[in-house]
């Protein structure tokens, strides 16, 4: 049977239509390509990629947050009516600009990243900048909200009520055709840096400025947000306030801990982790043969072919092991005796709390966390009052709140508390 090629376009439309109803996301206008970015100055361009109505906002806490929490030992129903109504509909630009690589001599890289804007008519708005936590897929990161469901948190609570949210994806991460770089220091700061930039620039060709800068991540993204916001302070630029959520402030410390010290509260993902960590300190600082080094044999090609995305986080649990004591060399394992390794010495750079900082800023963490243990999320509350810096406050969600429930609770929690600067 033939088909008119203008059934199909009207079938398209019928259906695209559907689908908007049906989940309050309103895709980019028909008529424009999904690969048409508008072009702004310093290699920056961006795209529209859809429009969250209040319906679609509201339905991130009603619905979404329960899937987000099944792993959770906090369940969403704590969180019911914690969550004002969205006020505004936000629309969604994917965001790509020109980088570089620290770690490689500078070399030129093509990032990606989401910029949130809410449709509140106004041409003033506090500016969120917010770094998210691991992910174990290229696309499950924030230019690709559909995917990533922190993000769309961070949407529905900050934009839905008038703040601009701005993520980078990281490079390895949405359209980047890099490595993951989890956890590796400059690239991080770098990715940072350049789309609060290249959000600065979109945001004047729409005529809207920034009041304010707040800072804000979970997890790994509690960590970029620490090393974000010095590399911020070191270059004059004034943040308002930040925070973070389970935020692995001493990756040595950390790791050490997670390698010899096992507990059995630890997350059976940490082994994804751990892979993504090492295969990234290898690439990005050049430490040759690392991952052989480190990974039993009978676990090595599964690890590189999830640090490379050939196979899924399901798969790669079902070829190693859940404990990392089983799935890591036990000279590996013992080199954290010392800590002498170029590994550890890497790590023992990354850390991300040991400066004068000048930020008012709070670190929550959760008692029964499952990732990041009480002490390393205190690290920076208490170095800076050594220093006599800061303020730092860290800020405690409860004893049965884990890695998932401490990043809700601060999500409820530091939107009042951002709110409070500005009515300064």
């Amino acid at each position: 049977m033939k088909i008119k090629s203008g059934s199909i376009r009207t079938g398209f439309l019928a259906s695209v239509l559907f689908f908007s109803l049906i989940t309050g996301f309103i895709p980019q206008s028909f008529g424009q390509s999904r690969n048409d970015y508008i072009k702004v100055s310093s290699g920056v361009q961006y795209q529209l990629i859809g429009t969250y109505d209040t319906q679609k906002l509201n339905d991130v806490f009603r619905k979404d947050l329960e899937n987000f929490l099944l792993t959770s030992k906090v369940g969403s129903k704590a969180y019911n009516d914690s969550f004002p109504a969205a006020t505004y509909p936000v629309k969604l630009y994917r965001v790509q600009y020109n980088s570089v690589i620290p770690e490689l001599s500078n070399r030129p890289v093509v990032a990606s990243g989401l910029i949130a804007i809410p449709e509140n008519g106004s041409d003033s708005m506090p500016l969120l900048m917010y770094q998210h936590g691991t992910t174990f897929s290229r696309t499950e990161a924030p230019s690709f909200p559909e995917n990533s469901m922190e993000t769309k948190i961070m949407v529905s609570r900050f934009a839905s009520q008038g703040y601009i949210v701005v993520c980078a994806d990281y490079f390895g991460k949405g359209t980047s055709d890099l490595p993951d770089s989890y956890l590796v220091l400059n690239s991080t700061q770098q990715a940072c840096v350049d789309m609060l930039f290249a959000a600065k620039s979109i945001l004047t060709a729409k005529k809207i400025k920034p009041v304010s800068l707040f800072l804000a991540g979970w997890s790994q993204g509690g960590w970029a947000t620490l090393v974000f916001l010095q590399k911020l302070e070191s270059l004059g630029i004034n943040v308002t306030a930040a925070a973070t959520a389970s935020a692995p402030a001493d990756g040595l410390v950390m790791y050490d801990r997670w390698f010899n010290n096992y507990q059995p509260i630890d997350a059976v993902y940490l082994p994804g982790c751990i892979t993504l960590q090492i295969q990234a300190q290898e690439y990005y600082h050049q430490q040759t043969g690392l991952t052989a080094l480190a990974i039993r044999p009978e676990y090595l090609q599964a690890s590189i072919d999830f640090y490379n995305s050939k196979i899924d986080w399901t798969t790669f649990r079902k070829l190693t092991k859940d404990k990392l004591q089983d799935y890591l060399k036990p000279e590996f394992l013992a080199s954290g005796n010392t800590c002498e390794s170029p590994y550890w010495q890497v790590l023992e750079k990354s850390q991300a709390y040991r400066w004068r900082s000048h930020t008012p800023m709070y670190n929550y963490y959760g008692g029964s966390d499952e990732v990041v243990p009480v002490v390393i999320a205190k690290l920076p509350e208490t170095f800076h009052k050594v220093l006599g810096c800061g303020p730092t406050t860290a800020v405690y969600a409860g004893d049965k709140a884990d890695h998932r429930a401490t990043f809700i609770y601060s999500v409820i929690h530091e939107k009042s508390w951002f709110d409070q600067f500005l009515k300064k």
